[in-house]
């Protein structure tokens, strides 16, 4: 990423009040509880609990990051250690302030989970769907590898890059090497048997 980047101002929210904000829910809360409704009313009050929890926790991991001392950080961009994080990510993203493109941020998902050798074969804007392909594929268990790979690479994904709805993972063609050879006691000699001496000749 190169060196200073900036969050377009123009597309920060506007200005909230916060004592306002906090009393328009109380009169929604309010509003579901005169229906009689427990269930909505509680399903309500679940929803504000998790949303509090998920801002909560986004603007205490900015506090970490943000105090981290200088000689820790990130080299370069200030803005680094953010926006590779993947919960700050997360909130940029949804409110669409994240400063750098699809691309970008699709790169970004797939570095963090590197062990998985994951290439970028295309997307297809039209259907979310993220193709890509398991460098490192092959050998015994390659199917279970590659969805190992694949729930990896969209639970990165669903920080970085929400666009992507959907993710095929392509395991590497090793259609060109040679077959394994099983390798027995003898000529004629089947898998599980064991091998006996051949019997005495009669003199």
């Amino acid at each position: 990423m190169s060196a200073g980047t900036t969050i377009d101002a123009t597309r920060a929210a506007p200005a909230v009040d916060a004592v306002r904000t906090g009393q328009r829910i109380e009169d929604v809360l309010d509003r579901l509880a005169t229906t009689g409704d427990p269930a909505a009313r509680a399903a309500a009050e679940e929803l504000v609990q998790a949303l509090m929890d998920f801002y909560g926790a986004g603007l205490a991991r900015l506090l970490h990051l943000l105090s981290t001392p200088v000689g820790r950080r990130t080299p370069g961009d200030p803005l680094a250690g953010l926006l590779g994080d993947e919960l700050v990510a997360s909130l940029l993203v949804l409110h669409d302030l994240h400063p750098e493109d699809r691309t970008t941020r699709i790169t970004r998902a797939l570095d963090s989970v590197r062990d998985h050798e994951l290439d970028v074969v295309d997307f297809d804007e039209e259907t979310g769907t993220l193709r890509l392909r398991a460098a490192g594929g092959g050998g015994c268990g390659c199917a279970a590898s590659a969805t190992t790979a694949q729930q990896a690479a969209e639970d990165a994904l669903a920080c970085f890059a929400p666009e992507v709805t959907a993710v095929e993972v392509q395991t590497a063609d090793r259609s060109g090497e040679p077959p394994l050879l099983q390798i027995g006691t003898g000529p004629g000699a089947r898998a599980g048997t064991t091998a006996r001496p051949a019997p005495a000749k009669a003199p």
